[in-house]
């Protein structure tokens, strides 16, 4: 984790003085605050899922920019845990730039909740639960998902994931991101 810890620090660094941004204009376009941009750079501080999913849809790159590394033999990945322990997201395949999409495996602690701010214009999720229950609000309205259900949806509204159980909560989830105009 203490590698990643580092990668994630290095790769935001990096992405921002790429774009020519300051602080403030990075915290303008993720919605994160201009302290805690700082404190990730710096090593201080460790994001939440939703907080580095912001952090991506703001820089307009896939979340798993930001926890895959090169070094990593073909099929090796890394999981990016949560502070708090409450989801764990791990790249099933690195990111594929010809068809613009990661596939990724989630895992919910039980009766943990993860919300996730509207992703781009254009963004498709699919989701498919392996174990455990999944409910999944989009734009607010509430769907129940059990064990080999599926759904696909436009990721660019506000959406919520919760696990109501007592066990983990496993699925998978496909992200397919619009192309750069």
């Amino acid at each position: 984790m203490e590698y990643l810890h580092h990668h994630l620090s290095e790769a935001l660094k990096q992405l921002r003085q790429a774009n020519g941004w300051s602080l403030t204009l990075a915290a303008q376009r993720t919605g994160v605050s201009k302290a805690m941009l700082g404190q990730i750079e710096r090593g201080e501080s460790s994001p939440t899922v939703a907080t580095l999913w912001k952090i991506a849809t703001g820089f307009n790159v896939p979340f798993s920019f930001f926890i895959h590394d090169s070094r990593l033999q073909p099929g090796e990945t890394v999981a990016f845990n949560q502070p708090n322990a409450q989801m764990s997201v791990r790249p099933l395949l690195p990111y594929d730039a010809k068809l613009r999409f990661d596939f990724l495996a989630v895992e919910l602690a039980p009766g943990a909740q993860s919300d996730s701010s509207a992703h781009e214009a254009g963004v498709i999720e699919q989701v498919v639960v392996l174990e455990g229950e999944l409910l999944l609000s989009l734009d607010g309205i509430w769907r129940r998902l059990q064990v080999g259900e599926a759904i696909q949806f436009a990721a660019d509204v506000a959406h919520s994931y919760h696990n109501p159980l007592k066990t983990p909560l496993r699925f998978h989830s496909l992200i397919h991101y619009l192309a750069r105009t």
